[in-house]
């Protein structure tokens, strides 16, 4: 399992030696864009449409547009110092609280925590504690050069560290539109509606559900790949500039010319020769 970010975690005097794995994965099946005529697959470019060319990596700059095309431009040495200052390898845990005190749309990605070299027994005890407790820890840490807000909980045998959103990434409900006000239900509409929940009310079991499109979409691609339905990229031809045909249809010009001349001037010698020993 790929390490994500290795590091420690603490809680009052406990440090714990940590490393972060992934715990999802993106599925999706990623589809490549071929040119129709050629089945040849498309490249980008990065192009200025000012100056009308294909710029390389060492011309391009980072910058915040604070206003339409007004720029705050941030050089590559101030990025790498902030990140430096911020990246610190040791999260502390800053506060417990109960889990169903966060709302779902504040969480984001979750991440298995294993123990590094001489973790064991710190690991085991936090995991112990938190279950015991069946609090959940508030942490910050940085990965990949971003500041994240994230809770440590119990998750089977494991700690899961999931990473949530800041209250000011997420949206307020009020500027959500058209929603409709508390207007007067019927009893009767309610209560079946209500039934109809009580119907379909089961418990939670993950592994009845599937992707059916991506199941219905690999499905297609192997029909396909099966019935030879395939089709090759093109390889681009190589080019020869005209000066050099120019030049290779002279040089061959020079060889035919001068070949049949070598060739007189051996005969003549070698006959020179044997007149000579003769």
């Amino acid at each position: 399992m790929h390490t994500v970010w290795k590091g420690s975690i603490s809680f009052g005097l406990v440090n714990i030696p940590v490393k972060l794995h992934a715990a999802t994965e993106n599925k999706d099946i990623k589809l490549r864009q071929l040119h129709k005529e050629c089945h040849s697959p498309i490249s980008y470019q990065k192009v200025c449409p000012v100056c009308e060319k294909e710029i390389k990596s060492e011309e391009i700059v980072k910058a915040y547009e604070y206003s339409k095309n007004k720029f705050v431009v941030l050089d590559d040495e101030e990025l790498e110092k902030l990140r430096k200052e911020n990246e610190d390898k040791s999260v502390e845990i800053i506060e417990f609280v109960k889990l169903d005190e966060i709302d779902p749309i504040y969480f984001e990605r979750s991440y298995f925590m294993a123990p590094d070299s001489g973790g064991g027994k710190a690991y085991a005890l936090l995991r112990k504690a938190l279950s015991d407790s069946g609090k959940i820890g508030v942490a910050k840490i940085t990965i990949r050069s971003k500041e994240q807000l994230a809770i440590v909980r119990v998750y089977g045998e494991t700690l899961l560290m999931e990473t949530i959103h800041f209250p000011d990434e997420v949206r307020s409900v009020a500027e959500v539109p058209n929603i409709p006000s508390e207007d007067k239900i019927a009893e009767k509409e309610l209560d079946t509606a209500l039934l109809l929940i009580e119907q379909l009310t089961a418990k939670f079991e993950p592994e009845k559900y599937s992707d059916d499109y991506r199941t219905a979409l690999l499905e297609l691609i192997e029909q396909k790949k099966n019935g030879e339905a395939t089709v090759s990229a093109t390889e681009k031809e190589t080019v020869i500039p005209s000066d050099m045909t120019d030049l290779m249809s002279a040089l061959q010009a020079s060889l035919d010319k001068t070949s049949p001349t070598k060739k007189k001037t051996v005969t003549r010698k070698r006959k020179t020769k044997e007149k000579k020993e003769a």
